[in-house]
């Protein structure tokens, strides 16, 4: 009898034992469920006030450019431009930052009541670090391409740029009108890595390719040094180049003997995520609401930054 007992108690004991173990396991995964609800509701609430997709709402408004572009962008030690204009901090850094794009940047996020955020990152990276979250949208004197609409969505033009060539004053090229006019000579040829000018430095037959640069200055500098003989870029870059290169000059050519295909580079829009098309139409509404569609105004602030580099003190 009291084996029996002793058995009875035994197999209850064991039961309670078992009932109380299955609650506990029960209620930690019902607490690790919650958790990981609230941490996620926790991240796309922060995402959403980061990339601030209301105007109504404010919040940041992260830009990605290069600081290293003039006079699209660039980086400079004071707070603002010789002009009195304010220069925008570059996130993490002591330094500030100005150029075309930081003052349309400046506009927009006024427009959309809402803080300006500009990060630098290496243009061979650029879109690389919007899609890992570390902005939300490139302003960065970016030319819309047919191959780069497969990876972003892009507002309308915020700059019409044209592009030309840039050459030492005294080289054997200085006398150059045409693009046909290089044809042949065996020229070296020279432009920024990863844009739009890329493929136009095939146009010209028998050159020599190959050495390009991260940075437009580098590009510059290969061209003053003797490296490279002409580099193919944009008119308003070029202009900033000769601020502090007294060396070099500048071609523009006629339409008849100029490149071809090269009417992507001229569009400079804003590039947003792929899937991103809610900040894009939001950046493309308070482009419309200033009426920043006028060539004649973007002609003109482009004229007052080259002026406000550091170089042009």
């Amino acid at each position: 009898m009291k084996k029996r007992n002793l058995v009875i108690v035994s197999l209850i004991t064991s039961m309670a034992v078992s009932m109380l173990s299955g609650c506990s396991a029960g209620e930690t995964a019902s607490t690790g469920s919650v958790d990981k609800a609230e941490a996620s509701q926790t991240t796309e609430s922060t995402e959403g006030e980061t990339a601030g997709t209301g105007s109504d709402a404010g919040g940041v408004l992260r830009v990605g450019m290069e600081c290293a572009y003039p006079p699209f962008n660039w980086t400079q030690d004071e707070a603002t431009t010789p002009d009195g204009s304010k220069a925008v901090p570059i996130y993490g850094s002591d330094y500030y930052t100005y150029g075309y794009d930081v003052a349309v940047a400046q506009k927009l996020a006024d427009e959309l009541g809402m803080e300006l955020e500009i990060h630098k990152v290496e243009w061979s990276s650029i879109g690389i670090s919007m899609d890992a979250g570390d902005y939300d949208c490139i302003i960065a004197g970016m030319g819309r391409t047919a191959e780069r609409e497969m990876s972003y969505s892009f507002t309308e033009p915020y700059y019409y740029r044209d592009n030309c060539i840039v050459v030492k004053k005294d080289g054997p090229y200085a006398g150059v009108k045409g693009l046909s006019e290089l044809n042949g000579t065996g020229c070296k040829l020279t432009t920024q890595l990863g844009t739009g000018w890329i493929p136009l430095l095939d146009q010209v037959e028998g050159a020599v390719t190959g050495s390009n640069y991260e940075t437009t200055s580098e590009c510059f500098m290969a061209v003053s040094n003797g490296v490279a003989d002409v580099c193919i870029i944009d008119f308003p870059t070029a202009q900033s180049a000769l601020l502090t290169n007294d060396d070099l000059m500048i071609i523009t050519f006629d339409e008849s003997d100029s490149f071809t295909g090269d009417d992507e580079m001229v569009n400079v829009c804003i590039a947003t995520k792929k899937n991103d098309t809610e900040l894009r139409d939001k950046l493309q509404g308070a482009m419309d609401a200033i009426g920043w569609n006028d060539k004649a105004a973007m002609d003109e602030l482009m004229n007052t930054v080259i002026g406000q580099q550091p170089a042009a003190k």
